[in-house]
């Protein structure tokens, strides 16, 4: 037998970020509480900012009964004499009953003593409470208070509570706050409690309060009134993903509505005006033909027949904002990019300032544009003088608008805003586009520097992190990696090979190392290349195949795992591997560095001849494209079948045996110099 079930928890407003983090958590928590005590069934879980709710359309009124089995000691073992053993005893007192309650069972052939515990499913009612209680204590949101004189902590104050199973009221109790059926509606339509009668009737009480309890009903309503803000054509709204989450789970009644500021505000850089909008108003950006307007979207939780104040009151806040960030815009552009003020902060204990820092990063980004200067010249059209010295200057003032006031205001804002002051300052355009990307990428997907030297600049600066952390230390374990080092590796990584660029691991560390204190290489070595085997996403067989050809490149590691995966993933490969399986094992007593020599006029039949004159017409291609090398060498098969089928390879003849096995190890060998073909499995 079933009822519906509602559970309410009433608070004070819920920061957004801290809940939008651990929703499913949240919800995947009752999952687990439910599972624990027998009683999983379907649920919904909603949330405004003054509400988490739990809601079962068929809550069983009890568990189901259960049935054990419990199988003890042997029955000769269990009595002696016609008295109970020790075992006997301990077999009793493990299921609580008394000997003379045990019975008699088989068990693996032997008869044993049993006790079947029959138990009756507590009823839900009497579990709820503490069901409840186990939900919110796992709610771990991070930053949590303490209100009144209590001990107990949650991330705000709970004001009221729901536990209602079909028509009762169960008694439940949340930090002193009793159960009961009533509810909170929207402030502005009714102050104190109201009651609802039944839990068919909850939610329709909280539309008449003006509360939406679905989330995903107010993510239509802000797309709907955006759409029709949107309808002349004249102005589009920058819907911004996060944003309109953070504000689904601030608002119960939203409503949007357009404002204005002055036009003045818009000499500033787009994204300052943006940000500032976003992150201390949680206003959406607007546009008109392509160009930011002096105009903002807000998403009002006000119920009222007059939203022109509302409009008025939000505009007077935001002015002071932009008024504010004007005045950090004008001070920073009068004092300019300058790297004063970088040497007082300190990068990290044991690699000095930012100022130590980016005089690194210079010297690595001077030493990386060395190696691929031909390919810089040819795209900038500059000379190799000419991008030394701005890839110098680039690098160099990359860090100094950390010290400017709009920065330090708005700190996501770094790089940006180098960026507009470098180009106002009239820097050349390579300079301040480095600026401007010079963490790209910011995550994985994330848009990648759009041009060589800038791609250059945004390398050294993830490979000093590197090599800087690692030399003192700090380096991640397990899930730790506090600085990042496995994004700033995936980076690196997915330039070199955007950029088709040489980037072996090996020569890399050996040319910038010196500005380091010595460490374990070898460490840094292993931990690039688990990072780029698991972005990769491949077969971990044909990545192992290729890293045991030697590869230190990372760029040419991706270019050998996509041309093996491209040729192994098709349908008939699977059936002919075996072949190729064959000649690994054939090889894996050689010498494969020594020169392996063949002699054709040992060849006896026509398949050595036959074997030998096509892997020679093979390797006597220059190859475009490791896909292509491949796809030959293992065009080899029909040869190498005829050659196993008609030639004892391991024939008593030494010299017959020892030239056929470095006939077949050239072939082999020539396959791991791509990938070592007896590491993949299918």
């Amino acid at each position: 037998m079933t009822k519906p079930l509602l559970i309410e928890i009433g608070v004070e407003e819920l920061p957004a970020i801290p809940l939008l983090k651990i929703l499913k958590n949240i919800e995947n928590s009752w999952a687990s509480i439910l599972k624990n005590n027998q009683l999983e069934t379907p649920f919904e879980f909603h949330y405004t900012p003054r509400r988490l709710v739990l809601i079962h359309e068929a809550m069983p009124l009890a568990q189901a009964d259960s049935t054990t089995e419990h199988f003890g000691p042997p029955v000769q073992a269990a009595f002696k004499d016609g008295e109970p053993t020790g075992a006997a005893q301990g077999f009793a007192r493990k299921c609580g009953v008394s000997i003379d309650e045990l019975g008699r069972g088989e068990k693996g052939g032997r008869e044993v003593l049993y006790f079947k515990e029959e138990r009756k499913g507590e009823a839900t009612e009497t579990l709820l409470a503490d069901m409840v209680k186990t939900w919110v204590g796992s709610m771990e949101f991070g930053k949590m208070m303490r209100w009144g004189s209590r001990s107990e902590e949650f991330i705000r104050p709970i004001r009221w509570l729901q536990v209602r199973l079909g028509d009762s009221i169960v008694p439940a109790t949340l930090f002193g706050v009793k159960s009961s059926d009533k509810t909170f509606v929207h402030r502005m339509v009714e102050f104190d409690a109201v009651e609802v009668p039944s839990i068919a009737e909850y939610e329709t009480i909280l539309e008449k309060g003006s509360v939406v309890l679905r989330a995903d009903k107010r993510r239509e309503m802000i797309t709907a009134q955006f759409d029709a803000i949107e309808a002349d054509g004249t102005l589009s709204i920058e819907r911004d993903a996060e944003l309109l989450e953070e504000v689904v789970a601030i608002t119960e009644n939203p409503k949007a509505l357009v404002g204005s500021f002055d036009e003045d505000f818009l000499t500033l850089p787009p994204e300052v005006i943006i940000t500032s909008m976003k992150e201390h108003q949680r206003y959406f950006a607007v546009f008109a033909k392509g160009t930011l307007a002096n105009k903002f979207v807000v998403v009002s939780n006000a119920v009222t027949d007059d939203y022109a104040k509302v409009i008025a009151g939000n505009e007077r806040v935001l002015r002071p904002r932009l008024t504010d960030a004007l005045f950090f815009y004008h001070n920073d552009m009068k004092r300019g990019l300058v790297s004063t003020g970088l040497e007082k902060i300190q990068f990290m204990d044991g690699l000095g300032s930012l100022l130590d820092k980016s005089h690194r990063e210079a010297n690595i980004a001077i030493r990386l544009l060395a190696r691929y200067m031909e390919r810089a010249e040819e795209e900038s059209g500059k000379s190799a003088a000419e991008l030394e010295m701005l890839m110098d200057k680039a690098v160099k003032l990359a860090k100094c608008d950390l010290t400017s006031e709009m920065v330090y205001e708005f700190t996501e804002l770094q790089g940006l805003m180098g960026y507009y002051y470098a180009k106002s300052l009239g820097e050349d355009a390579l300079v301040y586009n480095a600026i401007k990307e010079q963490y790209m990428p910011v995550g994985e997907g994330a848009d990648l520097p759009a041009s060589l030297f800038s791609a250059i600049v945004a390398m050294s600066i993830k490979l000093d992190t590197l090599m800087g952390l690692f030399s003192i230390g700090k380096i991640p374990s397990g899930s730790k990696d506090p600085f990042a080092l496995r994004r700033a590796v995936n980076g690196i990584t997915r330039i070199a090979v955007a950029y088709d660029l040489s980037f072996d691991i090996d020569e890399i560390v050996e040319l910038i190392k010196d500005a380091y204190a010595p460490f374990d290489y070898g460490v840094l070595g292993e931990f690039i290349m688990e990072r780029v085997s698991k972005s990769l996403g491949a077969n971990p067989s044909l990545i192992a195949a290729v890293l045991a050809s030697g590869e230190k490149d990372v760029n040419e590691i991706t270019k050998k795992v996509n041309a093996l995966e491209s040729i192994v993933s098709e349908a008939s490969f699977k059936e002919q591997f075996s072949t190729f399986k064959r000649v690994a094992n054939i090889s894996k007593e050689l010498d494969l560095a020594s020169e392996l020599p063949v002699d054709t006029a040992l060849f006896e039949i026509d398949a050595e001849k036959s074997l030998y004159g096509k892997y020679m017409d093979v390797i006597s291609v220059e190859y475009q494209d490791y896909r292509s090398h491949l796809g030959a060498l293992f065009s080899l098969k029909n040869e190498l079948d005829s050659y196993f089928d008609g030639v004892m390879v391991n024939t008593e003849d030494e010299k017959l045996r020892t030239n056929r096995q470095n006939t077949i190890g050239r072939i082999y060998r020539s396959f791991k110099e791509i990938a070592d073909i007896k590491e993949v499995t299918l």
